[in-house]
């Protein structure tokens, strides 16, 4: 095994990868979002059952390709075999994939609302950031940027199914049960951080949420002159107020109810 990804890794070395804000990045987003929009339009009336199949099949790509990624940092980004902490899978767009895995297993409720609502604001918040700002998109190997661009697209696709189906109740008091749930993810990723710190020498840094400084512009500046701890506070916030407003469109639809009538 450890061969193969070293060949897959020589290759990837020789070919060029895409370039931000260039043609395979700017056609990527436009048609993907295209896409994402289309199917999720297509898709809007499915039953719960077929609902359940899309995530549930979404998961497992995800988890599949999140192995593949974690294998091929491990064999061949380091000769030397060790793991690298800081792609440890509790970022803030990782948790589409346990989502996924979860959801369909989980009866009607709280819970189960809160996970929808989460991957119609939060997540899909994130996965349109990530094409705007690709820095965490581009990388040195081909098979790890098709995997990010893959990823996130992955990402917009299930926020806007989930929203626009009408599953999301993003009102009043559904979105408060998703900023705490939020808050609680984000408390679980700063318990890693800060358990992983030692091994990872500071590398980690689930969220974002520190103690390690935000590698995120304008919030890094932050860190850097008042520090992690009051930039957390107002990350959190940034992204809350952020989620509230992507997911403004999918609380008309659920008022309206016109998509399920068209």
């Amino acid at each position: 095994m450890a061969e193969l990804f070293i060949k897959i890794s020589e290759w990837d070395y020789t070919a060029t990868p895409p370039s931000a804000y260039g043609t395979f990045h700017l056609l990527f987003t436009v048609l993907g979002f295209l896409f994402c929009a289309l199917a999720a339009l297509g898709l809007r009336k499915i039953g719960e059952r077929g609902s359940n199949a899309i995530l549930l099949a979404v998961g497992i790509f995800l988890a599949v390709t999140e192995i593949y990624k974690q294998l091929f940092y491990y064999y061949a980004m380091d000769s030397y075999a060790h793991y690298h902490w800081w792609i440890f899978p509790f970022q803030l767009c990782s948790i589409p994939m346990y989502l996924c895995l979860i959801i369909p297993f989980l009866r009607e409720g709280r819970v189960k609302g809160a996970m929808y609502n989460f991957l119609a604001s939060y997540n899909l918040l994130g996965g349109f950031i990530a094409f705007f700002e690709p820095s965490g998109l581009i990388h040195s190997h081909w098979t790890l940027t098709l995997h990010a661009f893959v990823w996130h697209m992955l990402i917009v696709f299930v926020g806007v199914f989930v929203g626009i189906s009408g599953r999301a109740n993003l009102r009043g008091r559904g979105f408060l049960h998703n900023a705490v749930f939020f808050v609680g993810l984000a408390a679980v990723a700063f318990a890693i951080n800060l358990s992983l710190r030692g091994v990872s020498a500071g590398s980690v840094n689930m969220f974002y949420v520190g103690p390690s400084n935000s590698p995120l512009i304008v919030f890094n500046t932050i860190c850097e002159k008042l520090g992690w701890y009051v930039n957390t506070p107002l990350y959190l916030l940034a992204l809350t107020a952020g989620a509230f407003l992507i997911s403004l469109p999918f609380r008309f639809v659920r008022n309206s109810g016109y998509l399920r009538k068209i």
